[in-house]
This record gives C-alpha cells, sequence and structure tokens, in this order.
C-alpha cells in the first residue's frame, strides 16, 4: 500500500527514523481539509510507544478534518542546513503514515497531556496541576503509526560511509 523508498541508498533505519522523532519538537501533521485539500499545521508532539501524541482544541480546521477522515501524515525535520555553494540543502528527517484517534477517556487523555507536558516542560508537578485545571477544555490525539521512513541527503549518507 505504501510506496518504496526511490532513493533506498538515502534511507535511514528504524532506529535512526525513531530517534529523530524522539528528538523533535515540532512535527507538521497532513490532513484531508476542507473540498479534499490537504491542510497541514505545525504541532508540538511526542513521540512515546511507538505512537505521536499531540494535543489542540476541540474545534476547527484540524479538529473537524481529522473527526471526518482518520488518515494523516506527520514530517519532523532533524536536519535542514542550505550548503550555498553547493546548490543544495543537507536534509534530515522523517515521515509517518497513520490513523489518528481522538482520546475521549480521560486517563488517557491525562496520560497523553502528561507524557506532552513533560517533554518540554521535565517539572512534574507543574505539568499536573496544569492538566488538573484545564482537563475540561483538553483535547488529546493519538497518531498509530502505519508507515515510517526516514531519509537524509545523500552527502550525509556518504559521509556516514567514509568516516566507518
Amino acid at each position: 500500500m505504501f510506496r518504496e523508498m526511490r532513493r533506498f541508498r538515502q534511507q535511514l533505519s528504524d532506529e535512526e527514523t525513531a530517534a529523530i522523532l524522539e528528538k523533535g519538537k515540532t512535527g507538521i501533521l497532513g490532513v484531508i481539509g476542507d473540498g479534499g485539500y490537504p491542510y497541514t499545521v505545525p504541532v508540538n508532539y511526542v513521540y512515546s510507544g511507538g505512537k505521536i501524541y499531540f494535543h489542540g482544541a476541540k474545534a476547527g480546521h484540524k479538529f473537524d478534518a481529522m473527526s471526518a477522515n482518520d488518515k494523516v501524515s506527520f514530517c519532523v525535520i532533524d536536519k535542514d542546513d542550505v550548503v550555498a555553494e553547493e546548490l543544495t540543502t543537507y536534509f534530515r528527517s522523517a515521515v509517518a503514515f497513520g490513523r489518528v484517534r481522538i482520546l475521549t477517556d480521560e486517563s488517557e487523555i491525562i496520560e497523553a497531556a502528561r507524557i506532552l507536558g513533560l517533554k518540554y516542560y521535565n517539572v512534574p508537578e507543574a505539568v499536573d496541576s496544569e492538566i488538573r485545571r484545564d482537563i475540561a477544555r483538553l483535547c488529546c490525539f493519538e497518531i498509530t503509526i502505519e508507515h515510517l521512513t526516514g531519509k537524509e541527503a545523500i552527502e550525509l549518507t556518504r559521509q556516514r560511509k567514509q568516516n566507518k
């Protein structure tokens, strides 16, 4: 169902790709938006237990799109160095395809919000307090990944091989 990477020599291992997701702070969420147009939006997220979690409003374009169609894509850029003299970019990124679920069980929402909050502010008491204060308004989402690939610029692949 998912395409094989055309430039397979530049494909990162599963471990390297997962490391990009673990390290990243912002990902680009892609959904099918109004009128069938793609809609992408940056979101803060956490990668935990092989899934991607993020939060958002209980209304709006993103929420409506995910309610109508659970298929999403998610991209994280790990490296994006323009090398002007070579007319290229040394990049490294991960792309996930999967299905999103709007969490409805309060315990799942709290757990997702907690691991997300602790990624960005590792003070458990403060994160827990914020969750308790905002639980009625809190909306969290979970992406179950169906296909995940990582890729880097050929120049980075060559550098890596030379350093072995």
